[in-house]
């Protein structure tokens, strides 16, 4: 038993519970069918109706009926089980083989197999409830590979263009200047802000970012980061607006985490509006606190809008590089707000602006 499968085991089980049933009978049978009929007789016994001299042979005559009557039933009844142990192991374990076999071809790095569903309700609970680990285990598979696919290609362009710096001043073809080195220094620096990027997005998907959320006025800090950014503008640039009353409801947040994600959110607004205004708008409901970042800047078209929260993606990469940005940023803006339980959303027009809005819970 202790090397014996499931199939068998099952099998053995049926069997074992079947031959008990069986032995009971029989010696049930055998210990008191003989009394019960002699009980039987005595009762017929009376005026005119004596069994007396056949009782022995009667009594014979039962056993062997009996026995016989007993052997065929057992044998048919042994069969009858048999079989039918057999194809209730067989359903029962057949998805289990099943799963089995699909298991070893996922390890393999073969997605497409699938489990069938099945008449039995937990087996087939079990098939959909395994179907969704595999077609779950796929997408972080195909993440996985998207990321490495797009990690290399950021990182190709500024390690390129160090390398060739390099090796034209090892080679002399150039001569070392203030202008080299600030590039250089740059390109450094662009790699240095995309593994901060990733070490920080890594430690929110994977849930290691810890989160301390208490009740908070957010109006100081929507105040400060106002006036902040609107410090570092320049004066051709975008005007930065607060359009927000100072008695705003408090709200359950990470106050460090909320400000890392209007910081994202108001740097990405004036990455890409050269002109016209920044508006950061506060409205509430019943739940929820909305925050919203509304730019005029060139917008985003509608086919790349489902893309916008996704790690890497940019609907101008040449102009991102330039102006530094990394293409994590609002993945990392996202997960932050749903780690606070609130959502973010974002609605655009091509060459009109842009409008980020998320909310946080009331502090009720």
């Amino acid at each position: 038993m202790a090397k014996m499968g499931l199939r068998g085991r099952l099998f053995f089980s049926h069997l074992l519970v079947m031959l008990i049933g069986v032995t009971s009978l029989v010696i049930i049978g055998k210990i008191s069918s003989p009394r019960f009929f002699v009980s039987r007789l005595e009762q017929l016994d009376g005026p005119g109706f004596r069994l007396q001299y056949i009782r022995t042979r009667l009594i014979e005559g039962f056993e062997i009926a009996w026995n016989r009557s007993t052997f065929w039933s057992v044998l048919a009844g042994t069969t009858a089980a048999v079989g039918l142990s057999y194809w209730l192991t067989q359903r029962i374990t057949q998805p289990l083989t099943q799963m089995d076999k699909i298991t070893q071809k996922l390890a393999e790095g073969d997605w497409s197999e699938r489990m069938s569903p099945s008449d039995i309700p937990e087996l087939n609970q079990l098939a959909i409830s395994f179907n969704q680990m595999a077609a779950s285990l796929q997408n972080v598979e195909k993440e996985r590979r998207e990321l490495i696919s797009d990690l290399t290609h950021e990182l190709r362009t500024p390690l390129t263009v160090v390398r060739g710096y390099l090796e034209e001043i090892a080679d002399g073809h150039i001569e070392p200047s203030s202008e080299i080195y600030q590039q250089l220094a740059k390109e450094t620096k662009r790699l240095e802000r995309l593994v901060n990027d990733l070490q920080e997005l890594s430690k929110v998907e994977s849930g290691y970012l810890p989160i301390h959320q208490k009740p908070v006025n957010l109006y100081s800090l929507l105040e400060s980061l106002v006036q902040r950014f609107s410090d570092q503008l320049l004066e051709d640039g975008p005007i930065l607006l607060l359009d927000s009353q100072p008695n705003l409801p408090w709200v359950l947040a990470d106050i460090d985490r909320t400000e890392q994600i209007l910081v994202n959110l108001l740097g990405n607004a004036i990455r890409y509006t050269e002109t016209g205004t920044i508006t950061v708008r506060t409205s509430h409901d019943f739940n929820f606190l909305w925050v919203a970042v509304i730019d005029t800047g060139i917008g985003i078209s509608p086919e790349d809008l489902p893309h916008v929260f996704e790690r890497f993606w940019r609907a101008d990469r040449s102009r991102s590089r330039h102006s530094g940005g990394t293409g994590i940023g609002l993945a990392i803006t996202r997960r932050l707000v749903e780690l606070q339980g609130g959502k973010i959303t974002v609605s655009s027009h091509l060459n009109k602006g842009s409008t980020f809005k998320f909310s946080l819970p009331l502090a009720l």
